[in-house]
């Protein structure tokens, strides 16, 4: 494992407000967030300049995917707003993932690293397969794939499921970082997931962050729930 894994509470909420209220309720309990499409669609660049006057990290999660000058424009407005890491497509190739790393700035995890997915965690093999429109994909290869195209492009990390974060770790040892979302506590529901680990399980696999929503966020006390989230991870 590269380090120590860190958790990421998702503020999947529907405006700046609840955000707010979230971010209170846990305070010092924690110092990372992940902003994603739909809070950033209601609130915008509010709401990760807020976090930042908060003095928290942030990970904003758009899963850019257009043209490289597009996506480079984008990596360079996100980077300015202060967030710490981004994520791109991989799908949209080298040039696309390299630009955005241009827009982004230095990799070296001063200022805004770009994270490539990969495989989103809410597919298994059939429903990939047929998103793709190829009989029999092997999720783990095509996770090797991208990772491959990720760092070709100078990409900080990927994002993946705890499942594949193993094999790329062995591919790429510290040259890539992981981040895993799709985690859950044992016992949770998957939800809308299909590939899910517990934190433990992800960072024993070498994620170097993990995401986590429901099982903080809907927690009677979330700051313990969190507290739970890294006794995982120290074990591990």
């Amino acid at each position: 494992m590269a380090g120590v894994t860190r958790p990421i509470v998702a503020l999947d909420v529907p405006s700046f407000d609840d955000a707010v209220e979230l971010v209170d309720r846990l305070g010092d309990a924690c110092d990372f967030y992940k902003v994603g499409l739909e809070l950033y669609g209601a609130a915008g660049p509010d709401i990760v300049e807020w976090l930042r006057t908060e003095e928290k990290s942030v990970f904003v999660d758009l899963k850019a995917y257009d043209i490289p000058n597009t996506v480079r424009g984008v990596a360079r407005t996100v980077a300015a707003l202060g967030a710490s890491l981004l994520t791109v497509h991989g799908a949209g190739g080298e040039a696309m993932v390299r630009a955005a790393v241009e827009g982004a700035g230095p990799q070296d995890g001063s200022g805004c690293g770009i994270l490539v997915v990969t495989v989103l965690t809410s597919f298994d093999a059939a429903s990939y397969s047929s998103a793709a429109g190829r009989e029999n994909v092997d999720i783990s290869d095509e996770v090797r794939r991208l990772s491959r195209v990720a760092r070709a492009a100078g990409a900080f990390g990927v994002v993946c499921s705890g499942r594949e974060a193993g094999v790329v770790r062995k591919d790429h040892g510290n040259a890539l970082r992981i981040l895993v979302p799709g985690v859950r506590m044992t016992g949770d529901a998957a939800h809308d997931q299909a590939r899910t680990v517990t934190p433990g399980e992800a960072a024993s696999e070498g994620a170097s962050y993990v995401v986590v929503g429901r099982a903080v966020t809907k927690a009677d006390d979330p700051g313990s729930a969190l507290a739970g989230v890294r006794a995982q991870l120290a074990l591990a």
